[in-house]
């Protein structure tokens, strides 16, 4: 599972998809489109059915990503209720919470995020100008222990939690404030 604002979904989080189903041989990834992050403002954030049809877009070109507006239907706002209820509903689904370093190198301010660890295993991919900051975060501190290592990947699925990885690939240089930055700027041009 890979939850996020997807405001708006884009290369980025597709090379994420991508790698996390190569590197870790998972059966699919449902993308979790979150009806409003409780850490980002709403000013900015586009409309629920714009971010889904995004992500539905960018999706559509990787056939193993299911997008779900399985948050909104919950009624959940947090990742850890949200994984709370999944794990009641699908308890035998094998489930791997996804996410890019610069999530690991805040997830400490996330609601019970220690709960997050110790309900599923979770994948961190790499990600520019965040990797080495976010192997020294909290987080990656708390649980330095429960890391496997890169000729373990394969079995994360099936470790018993808490257990994580890191996953060292080619990095994707986008995301979804550069991208809106850039629509804010080509739909408002400056006057000279």
């Amino acid at each position: 599972m890979l939850g996020g604002s997807f405001n708006p979904a884009h290369r980025g989080h597709l090379h994420v998809s991508r790698e996390a189903l190569r590197r870790l041989a998972l059966d699919e990834i449902w993308w979790l489109v979150s009806p409003q992050n409780p850490l980002k403002p709403v000013d900015g954030m586009a409309p629920f059915d714009t971010r889904m049809a995004s992500a539905r877009n960018v999706a559509r070109l990787e056939p193993s990503i299911k997008v779900t507006d399985l948050e909104s239907r919950l009624g959940t706002r947090y990742t850890a209720d949200t994984l709370r209820v999944l794990r009641r509903r699908f308890p035998n689904t094998h489930f791997v919470w996804l996410m890019g370093a610069d999530n690991l190198s805040q997830i400490g301010r996330w609601d019970r995020w220690e709960q997050i660890f110790a309900a599923v295993p979770i994948a961190v991919i790499a990600r520019p100008s965040y990797s080495l900051r976010s192997l020294n975060s909290k987080a990656a501190r708390r649980f330095a222990r429960y890391r496997l290592v890169d000729q373990d990947i394969r079995r994360l699925a099936d470790a018993t939690p808490p257990a994580w990885v890191f996953i060292a690939a080619r990095l994707e240089d986008v995301s979804a404030t550069t991208i809106r930055s850039r629509q804010i700027a080509h739909h408002h041009p400056h006057h000279a």
